[in-house]
């Protein structure tokens, strides 16, 4: 058997190079610039081109840079600098690039949020990571308020009307009817705040690889919400790596489809940064509304799109695809989830573009690795890794690498790697390891490469459920279920499911006092209350007892099994 550094030496040799497209490096160099810089540069090259789309409003990168300069003042004002942090709970929308970029100008770090989180979720992770700013949505003030803690000293709201021309925000307020706000010593507009305050002279100086531009929130291996510290210097090295992957070229001519959520780090590097950096107009969606997309490709000629198989899957399956004009697509990305090879066909069929299948993880800023765009596209792989990369298979346990072909935990090593968990040091010794004079990150899903250099995820050692696209955590739905008077035990896996590629469902054992008088209904609801839609089970089992190990550990293994056999009788 092959000693580690031997097979060290077949990885790091990149076998997988000789499947790259012509003209993309197998290394890039990587500027210690902060992220910011990309705003500026082009706002400098492409002042009065549309930097976004937002229903119907054209916001310029001369004026993005200008408000964000703008929020940067405003939290400078405020005391806030270097080691802060700011939360954002903002759907795609220009005041997320805003308060994004002019946060990061101020030498801060952001931590965004999912808008669909719940009270105790958003209290959760402001209070994990002590933001002393909230930038929030309008519509969802009750819930805001409901789960902000203590240490946020001030609230700074925004509505999508903001950004509307005039008859779209009269026509909004009707249908959503936004709460008022009044400005006082916690609650700020950030319109009033734009007006208001000057553009900082001089962005805050940060150090690339060692200050952190985001904090990103993850299950990680544990499937414990846990803060990802994605420095200035990862993520602006992921940009680089994804623009090296397109071999665009010249800037400026780009059109992004901005449908991903901002708030999950593959839809904030592979749309909302790339695209600043490839100076694209973005065609910014507040949320996923498939006939408003395709209207949009086609009518601006959009070349750019990632997405997840969800997003495809509704294109191809809505019955006036055919309506819409969507060839001025070129290449298009799919990731979080495995991709359909008949869904990557009929799309292609459809639009003429490429469409690979990619991988990634919040750790890693996220993309690692993704399918040549006009070379070979490998069904069941997520591709080769993408430059200044090198991936490989490592012992589950030990820090040890394994000879290629065999089955292991892939690991990552490269400049898009994570500093680190915050404040989680013994979360950070499982999930790092040192080997062959390289710093690995362990990814937590079990894969193999082929002779070459494509890799196949082949096994999940997390028991991630990927449900529409998002990463659901079993251990976090179970630590609810078990706060439920009634439960006794419970286990929580993913069911497949031909369209949602898995949906969660929970196995419950009641209290002997409480069954028959608690209904699977009530489960569901209970749950809704605690979390997010897209993690309340979507279906419901009770059984007098759970399959379990030797020492008592609930084996979630056999319990999908159990649905897998079922689905094929």
């Amino acid at each position: 058997m092959a000693s580690p550094q031997e097979a060290f030496e077949k990885y790091s040799s990149k076998p997988w190079l000789k499947s790259y497209d012509e003209g993309v490096p197998s290394e890039i160099e990587i500027p210690e610039k902060p992220l910011y810089w990309i705003l500026e540069q082009a706002a400098e090259q492409f002042p009065n081109r549309t930097a976004l789309h937002f229903l119907g409003r054209n916001v310029s990168y001369k004026e993005l840079l200008d408000s964000a300069k703008r929020f940067a003042s405003y939290l400078k004002s405020r005391g806030v600098g270097k080691g802060d942090v700011v939360g954002l709970f903002l759907p795609n929308s220009p005041m997320f690039a805003i308060a994004y970029y002019g946060t990061l100008m101020a030498g801060a770090t952001v931590s965004p949020m999912n808008v669909l989180y719940s009270p105790s979720e958003i209290h959760h992770q402001l209070e994990d990571n002590g933001a002393k700013i909230l930038v929030a949505i309008d519509v969802f003030k009750d819930k805001v308020e409901a789960g902000v803690p203590g240490t946020v000293r001030e609230i700074v709201w925004t509505g999508i009307q903001d950004y509307l021309p005039g008859i779209k925000a009269f026509l909004y307020k009707l249908k959503y009817k936004p709460p008022k706000i009044t400005e006082d010593d916690r609650n700020k507009l950030l319109k009033n705040i734009l007006k208001e305050y000057q553009p900082i002279d001089e962005p805050v100086k940060v150090d690339p690889k060692n200050d952190i531009a985001a904090l990103m929130y993850t299950g990680g291996t544990t499937g414990v919400p846990k803060g990802a510290e994605l420095t200035h210097y990862n993520l602006l090295s992921n940009v680089l790596q994804i623009d090296s992957w397109y071999k665009r070229g010249v800037k400026g001519k780009d059109v992004f489809v901005g449908a991903l959520p901002w708030f999950h780090i593959y839809g904030q590097t592979a749309v909302l940064n790339t695209g600043i950096y490839r100076a694209a107009t973005i065609l910014v969606f507040p949320r996923w509304d498939v006939k408003q997309v395709m209207r949009a490709i086609a009518k601006f000629r959009a070349n750019m799109f990632h997405g997840v198989p969800l997003m495809y899957i509704s294109i191809i399956n809505h019955p006036e695809v055919k309506k819409f004009d969507l060839t001025s697509l070129e290449a298009c990305i799919s990731g979080a989830a495995p991709l359909p090879v008949a869904v990557a066909k009929k799309f292609e069929e459809l639009t003429g573009a490429k469409l690979r299948e990619g991988y990634g993880l919040t750790e890693t800023s996220p993309v690692t690795h993704v399918n040549p765009i006009l070379g070979k596209a490998k069904v069941g792989s997520i591709g080769v890794p993408v430059p200044s990369t090198i991936a490989a298979v490592a012992d589950p346990e030990e820090p040890v690498l394994l000879p290629p072909g065999e089955v292991g935990e892939l690991v990552i090593s490269g400049p898009q790697v994570m500093k680190g968990y915050h404040n989680m040091p013994e979360e950070n010794k499982k999930v790092f390891f040192e080997c062959c004079g390289r710093r690995w990150v362990r990814t937590g899903d079990m894969a193999k490469m082929d002779e070459e250099g494509y890799f196949f995820i082949v096994d999940r050692k997390k028991d991630i459920i990927k449900y529409k696209g998002y990463s659901v955590f079993p251990r976090e739905i179970e630590e609810v279920l078990y706060k439920h008077e009634c439960i006794q035990e419970a286990a929580v896996i993913g069911v497949p499911h031909p369209e949602y590629f898995e949906y969660p469902k929970a196995f419950i054992v009641l209290k002997p006092e409480c069954k028959g008088k608690v209904t699977e209904q009530d489960i569901i609801e209970y749950a809704r209350k605690h979390l997010a839609p897209y993690k309340v089970p979507k279906a419901v089992e009770f059984r007098d007892d759970l399959p379990k190990s030797a020492v008592g550990k609930i084996l979630r293994r056999l319990l999908r099994e159990e649905e897998i056999k079922k689905q094929k009788q």
